[in-house]
């Protein structure tokens, strides 16, 4: 009996709080309820009852309901005089009921509807988008500049977000960034992200563009995002609409889980459905923002635009015999990922394999012995071709000497040895004396015989910001760009930064004078001390799509997969711009759909490098390295020639640090006469072995040929992108 009695009140208690109109409705029960005992009450009074309606023209049926609405009319029988005794009674029970009912119990329900709508409003259990707007599922401190991106594409867009945190506190974080007409076209929906049933709610099939994020700081973030699309694509398949989302970008916290995506057909089912499926990671983002797009949002006005200097001074010619070289305090997931995306795109005409035109990684840290085994690790293919240096400075009888580390290679010393991007690892406290004065000397040579820049991306922020507000004298006056990583704003270093830019237009404070030769000198300055100081890494600045370079990537694999490779030779630039742009538009993203996970990123990091392409284009021609006016115009056949080698350098170190590896020599084609042979060891392509991660002098005269024609077809790829953002 307890356990029915359990059941009942909670069955009760469930049906008054899902739905208002289950109130409602359960008063309407209540109400007939009252009108059959009203009714059998004045039937059981006796006929006098009767009597009365006949006399005042009232209809029998509705005495009943006149005396539980209408107070005036026991008001009238009474004061008439024409009840009493137990009708008296029985008109009094019912309007008591009545008035229960309509001056209690509806007052009650209304007041209670509104503010339980008002209360699911805030909590985000009320839905509104139907089609067409953008959703954001998760919250976390990058969501602020994924919004500013979508409306940045679209400034009449709605946003939906979906998360299962409080509603009201997300509503307080944006309220920190955005104005109130921007968070008007903001709405924020209670739910989890890889439980289906939310996903009727939000109509999740008939968006525009989803974005899952999810909150990165949980441990299982990955694997939930991984659910997550794979609970979406069940749902679109159970749904029968023609047209799905247009794209999913998924961000991934890990940097292994991200690297394996890279090569992974494990989202094929995206694929498959029509959908494109964009990665994202937040480290290699912020690489991308200081590499190739180049800057940043200012933290309280997000549509500010703040832009970054070039790691690569005014561009790098081809008789240029200046490197780059990139220093990394810390090996964090910052380090890592930057050094990963340098390599991936800084790749200039000089780099011929010598040593000193090599771009230089170097990795700083008290355990880099330790260190350095896991990066080889997570890139065995790169280091299986190319030695690195290691220097131990942690002791005063240090190694001061640097010793390149050849325990990795697989190849002779012939075959090795031959990309443009070296790593080094040196073991040391960054704070030590010994690694002072390795920076003092390197910045000595800053824009002498190497372009240096020093990226500050330790775990603890303060570290960071103590070390880049006192590093050694010559490296501010030397101008020597100094990455310092914040977790959130960026106002410090910014503000100092502007305050030191101005001293360059002040000749008093900008002029350093000296005495040499017995004679007073002069040397001018670019700025004050911290006018070389650069944030990176704030949290609500994260997000930056690079829809330009995405642009791009499309086009160079529509490029090829229309090319005849018979002649070695892509379609004419006649032919192209004979067809309607909405084709070859459609075309390319057909063709980009279809593609593998592994082709994309490839594509895309050519496209990437396009920017510093037209960096050392520049370079070559005596142009400035923001002159714009000549980037379409065709290349000459020694540029031709010298970009082509910057590429296939450029090729072989992707393919590497993407799991790629050399051929051995019993699998490599360029060791057999025999054609049979040489189709059967292409075919290792598929299990990513590739032939052609080899100098560029060694490669095929085909090969050499394709590189060179590709080489042509880059002012056209930037006429077409050109007023994409």
């Amino acid at each position: 009996m307890k356990k029915r009695q359990f059941q009942v009140r909670l069955w009760f208690d469930r049906l008054l709080s899902k739905s208002i109109w289950r109130q409602f409705g359960l008063l309407a029960v209540a109400l007939v309820f009252a009108f059959g005992l009203s009714y059998l009450l004045l039937s059981l009074s006796g006929a006098e009852w009767k009597a009365f309606c006949d006399k005042n023209d009232v209809s029998r049926c509705l005495l009943p309901l006149y005396l539980l609405i209408d107070s005036n009319v026991l008001n009238a029988m009474y004061l008439g005089g024409h009840v009493h005794g137990w009708m008296l009674f029985v008109s009094s029970v019912t309007f008591l009921i009545g008035a229960f009912i309509f001056n209690g119990a509806i007052i009650g329900i209304i007041t209670n509807s509104i503010e339980q709508r008002v209360r699911n409003h805030r909590e985000g259990h009320l839905h509104y988008l139907k089609s067409g707007h953008y959703i954001i599922m998760g919250y976390d401190d990058m969501v602020p500049s994924i919004i500013m991106h979508i409306f940045e594409k679209d400034k009449d867009a709605y946003v939906l977000m979906m998360s299962a945190a409080s509603a009201e506190g997300i509503r307080e974080k944006l309220r920190k960034v955005f104005d109130e007409d921007t968070l008007s076209h903001i709405i924020i929906n209670y739910g989890h992200r890889m439980s289906k049933g939310y996903y009727k709610d939000i109509h999740l099939e008939s968006a525009e563009e989803i974005f899952i994020v999810g909150m990165r700081s949980l441990p299982a973030h990955d694997a939930i995002n991984v659910e997550c699309v794979d609970s979406m694509c069940e749902y679109f398949q159970e749904c029968a609409v023609a047209e799905l989302p247009k794209r999913i970008t998924c961000v991934f916290e890990d940097l292994d889980t991200y690297a394996a995506f890279k090569t992974s057909e494990i989202f094929g089912q995206v694929r498959d459905l029509g959908i494109e499926f964009v990665p994202y990671n937040f480290y290699a983002g912020w690489a991308k923002q200081v590499f190739v797009k180049r800057f940043h949002r200012d933290m309280n006005h997000l549509e500010l635009k703040i832009s970054y200097p070039s790691v690569y001074g005014d561009g790098i010619a081809s008789d240029d015999d200046k490197y780059i070289h990139l220093v990394f305090a810390g090996t964090t997931n910052f380090s890592v990922a930057f050094a990963a995306e340098a390599a991936n795109v800084l790749h200039f005409p000089n780099c011929m394999g010598k040593k000193g035109a090599r771009t230089r990684i170097t990795f700083i840290d008290i355990n880099a012995d330790k260190e350095k085994d896991v990066f080889i690790d997570r890139n065995r293919h790169f280091f299986e071709v190319q030695s690195y240096i290691y220097r131990d400075l942690s002791v005063e009888n240090g190694l001061d000497d640097e010793k390149y580390g050849k325990e990795r290679l697989r190849f002779s010393a012939k075959e090795s040895d031959f990309l443009d991007v070296e790593f080094e690892f040196i073991k040391g406290d960054i704070f030590s004396q010994k690694i002072q004065n390795e920076i003092l000397n390197w910045s000595k040579e800053h824009n002498k015989t190497q372009y240096l820049s020093l990226f500050l991306a330790m775990a603890d922020q303060r570290q960071n910001f103590m070390f880049g507000m006192n590093m050694p004298d010559e490296v501010y006056d030397n101008g020597v760009n100094i990455f310092i990583r914040q977790d959130r704003s960026d106002n410090f270093v910014s503000n100092l930064r502007a305050a030191d830019e101005k001293i360059k237009d002040d000749d008093n404070k900008n002029t350093y004078y000296y005495i040499e030769n017995k004679k007073l000198q002069k040397r001018e300055h670019l700025g004050g001390r911290y006018a070389h100081i650069y944030p990176f890494g704030m949290n609500e600045t994260a997000f930056c799509a690079d829809e330009k370079s995405l642009r791009r990537a499309k086009l160079i694999n529509y490029l090829y997969s229309t090319a005849d490779y018979d002649e070695n030779r892509f379609q004419s630039i006649m032919s192209l711009d004979s067809i309607p742009e909405e084709q070859i538009w459609k075309e390319a993203d057909d063709a980009w759909r279809k593609l593998s996970v592994a082709l994309k990123w490839s594509n895309l990091y050519n496209a990437y490098s396009i920017r510093i392409k037209l960096a050392t284009l520049r370079a070559m021609r005596g142009f400035d390295i923001n002159d714009t006016s000549h980037d379409t115009s065709p290349l000459s056949d020694s540029e031709v020639e010298q970009l082509a080698i910057a590429e296939h350098n450029r090729w072989n170190v992707e393919k590497l640090l993407m799991g790629y590896r050399k051929p051995l020599k019993h699998e490599d084609k360029y060791t057999t006469d025999n054609e049979a042979f040489k189709l059967g060891l292409m075919k290792n392509k598929n299990r990513f072995i590739h032939y052609d991660i080899r100098p560029y002098d060694e490669l095929d005269e085909n090969e050499k040929e394709l590189d060179r024609i590709f080489t042509q077809y880059i002012p056209w790829i930037i006429k077409k992108t050109e007023t994409i953002q």
